[in-house]
């Protein structure tokens, strides 16, 4: 029976160049806190509230003077009217719907395709 020796080479390179020995609370710590800055924080922080703007003013072709009607009738008032043209403009899609037969998942569909139209254009700034 032939007897071998294995011989093992360390072949491997490390990167490491530090001490396994030093901790934090070893001879690296003082080293440590002066390597660190200190990060200063605001007493108040900037907040931004709740955005309570239109988001569709300024859009479309009416906004201008959708904006320039409610800033004269109030916007109260305004609401008002705004609110009976979008009802009244409903009940024409509705009629129309039952004139040619839709179904209400149709008209609803006509509905939502309006109101998108109305932001385009403007009409709902």
């Amino acid at each position: 029976m032939a007897t071998s020796s294995i011989t093992a080479t360390n072949s491997f390179s490390s990167y490491f160049h530090g001490s396994w020995g030093s901790t934090i609370a070893g001879e690296d710590y003082s080293t440590m806190l002066t390597k660190t800055t200190m990060v200063k924080f605001r007493k108040n922080p900037l907040s931004f509230g709740p955005m309570m703007g239109n988001v569709n003013e300024g859009k479309g072709l009416f906004a201008p003077l959708v904006v320039i009607t409610r800033n004269i009738v109030g916007k109260k008032r305004f609401n008002q009217l705004r609110g009976k043209a979008i009802a009244l403009h409903s009940q024409v899609i509705t009629e129309f719907c039952k004139s040619i037969g839709a179904d209400s998942k149709q008209r609803q569909g006509l509905i939502r395709l309006a109101k998108k139209n109305g932001e385009r254009l403007g009409f709902l700034a």
